[in-house]
């Protein structure tokens, strides 16, 4: 391979080809770095600025429920499009095809399950979490420790994605190929994380979320743009060069199965992979926590709107992006970056437009992981300091700024975590880490959150049955799936001890949660309570009483 990536017309097609490069000489680190470091100094300006609102701990976990619709809608949309979508998306579509876009397929269709299903009814029932409003009409206690448990676990999958994918990109950009340089660049992305979380609570780490979200989709747009016009605007020639830059057996790229339909295991690992994503939106307590941020259900609605538009726009960009990457940086050079698979993205930056677009589409990347892991973070704070401090421990007889100090420790707890956790996750493929989240939020959160709203019969046994019942499987499930043992992509691939054959747990462990629930429900003895139930059902569907609930905090 050459020491730099350079493009030559193909004869025959007109198409490009491409000489692969050696990862390490990709870009130079210090445009980067400038790069890097003047969004850092934007966004913490920003976050300065609106920390000086932060009186309350409805202002730091509700962002003072003063965000408009469109705000909100983009804000709801720069906390969705994580780095799974950015870089793990691209790779999987420049190096499975067919296959790889069916995570974007998957991530869009659950947006509007998510929409039809709970997003409404959850932001008038609730206050500042999801463990609100399952608690609304059962035992507050065991169900808040349930449900903040649950939102903890999600949380922490979905950090490990987000720190693994900021190892690998700044690895890239930097050159650093030694296991210990990229843990450097987690521990500082973590670090950075607790900052912007500490100092501007939701209310910063909202506008951070817009900014990073106007940014990611600009910036797909235009590499969307240049690499259409490397091919005359012709998606057929654009998935001719894919399948050409692929070499023999480069046609499997244009049909389904190049990843999942190997035998039929690996098909049953798809539909497990749909319903993960498909049902998981539902249950994501860091995407449902932004309805909070509005004052209105109105707003609420409007927030969708703007987020459905934008996110749908966005991944129509990746089905080009990850087929570009293919086609004009093959997927040999993908798999020998720094970061693998994650890298496709910043390649194909550098590929188009040499080391300012890489540094520019590439400092997206990081503004994109940076504002997902703070708003996962201040979800994971206010869950514990709000459902278990508060409420389980303490007993809701807390004050408000002491409630907001514990979350404020907690952000620093849960980075350190997020760490350490990012720097064993490394090489592993982002978009899979965060699939694992949603077959967890599919299994423990969505049962309990589609029972509470809609079964009148439901109580705390169902509850509690349901969610550590689909936690627990969801959890042994992927300990006991090749992703962890067994394979030499595996997270521990020198030991074997996988005896479940599919890679993602929630063709059984979803299911398994809705019946545990249903289970738990008969076999207890508690009574209903039919006027909790219908006071819930009035509020979930009309808003009355919401925005005065909301302002007692």
């Amino acid at each position: 391979m050459s020491g730099n990536l350079t493009l030559a017309a193909d004869g025959t097609a007109g198409a490009p080809t491409v000489v692969a490069a050696e990862a390490t000489d990709i870009g130079n680190p210090w445009v980067n770095i400038g790069i890097f470091a003047a969004f850092v100094l934007v966004t913490l300006v920003i976050v300065f600025r609106a920390s000086r609102q932060n009186k309350s701990a409805a202002d730091f976990y509700a962002g003072g429920r003063n965000f408009t619709g469109p705000q909100n809608g983009t804000a709801i949309a720069g906390d969705y499009l994580s780095a799974a979508s950015f870089l793990g998306i691209c790779g999987a579509i420049a190096l499975n095809g067919y296959d790889g876009f069916l995570y974007s397929i998957g991530f869009l269709v659950a947006w509007l399950v998510a929409l039809l299903l709970v997003a409404e009814l959850l932001r008038n029932t609730g206050k500042f979490t999801m463990a609100d409003v399952l608690s609304f009409r059962l035992r507050q206690r065991p169900v808040r420790m349930a449900a903040a448990l649950a939102t903890l676990l999600v949380v922490f999958f979905y950090l490990l994605a987000q720190m693994a994918g900021a190892g690998g990109l700044v690895a890239l950009l930097l050159g650093v190929d030694s296991r210990a340089g990229q843990s450097l660049v987690i521990a500082v992305v973590g670090a950075l994380m607790i900052l912007y979380v500490l100092v501007g609570g939701m209310k910063g780490t909202t506008w951070v979320q817009i900014i990073k979200a106007i940014l990611l989709i600009a910036g797909a747009a235009i590499m969307t743009v240049w690499v259409l016009a490397q091919y005359g605007f012709n998606l057929s020639d654009l998935l001719g060069g894919a399948v050409e830059a692929a070499g023999p057996g480069g046609e499997a790229l244009l049909e389904p199965g190049k990843q999942y339909g190997a035998d039929s295991t690996s098909k049953l690992s798809f539909l497990s992979l749909a319903l993960a994503l498909v049902l998981g939106t539902a249950g994501l307590p860091h995407v449902l926590m932004r309805f909070y941020t509005v004052p209105t259900a109105k707003e609420a609605r409007r927030s969708v709107v703007w987020a459905i538009w934008l996110i749908g726009i966005f991944y129509l960009f990746t089905l080009v992006l990850g087929y570009g990457a293919g086609a004009l940086v093959g997927p040999e050079a993908i798999n020998n970056a720094p970061g693998g698979v994650n890298s496709a993205a910043p390649l194909l930056a550098f590929a188009l437009g040499g080391e300012i677009l890489l540094g520019l589409i590439s400092a997206v990347a990081f503004a994109t992981i940076l504002a997902v892991v703070a708003g996962l973070t201040i979800t994971a704070a206010a869950s514990f300091s709000h459902d278990i401090y508060a409420n389980v421990i303490k007993k809701g007889q807390v004050k408000p700024d002491s409630e907001v100090r514990i979350a404020r420790w907690t952000v620093v707890v849960i980075g350190v975590i997020a760490i350490v956790g990012g720097i064993f996750a490394q090489n592993q493929n982002v978009a899979f880490l965060v699939a694992l989240a949603f077959a967890v939020a599919a299994s423990a959160n969505l049962p309990t959150i589609v029972f509470s709203l809609f079964w009148k019969r439901f109580n705390t046994s169902g509850a509690l049955w349901s969610i550590y019942g689909g936690l627990v499987s969801c959890i042994v499930l992927i300990v006991l799936s090749p992703t962890v043992s067994g394979d030499e992509k595996a997270m521990f691939p020198g030991a074997d001890f996988a005896v479940f054959p599919l890679t993602n747990p929630g063709l059984v462990s979803i299911p398994l949660g809705f019946l545990l629930g249903i289970v738990g429900t008969f076999l207890s003895k508690e009574k209903p309570h039919p006027e909790k139930f219908a006071e819930m059902e009035v509020r979930s569907l009309t808003g009355a009483g919401a925005e005065k609930a909301t302002a007692k905090h």
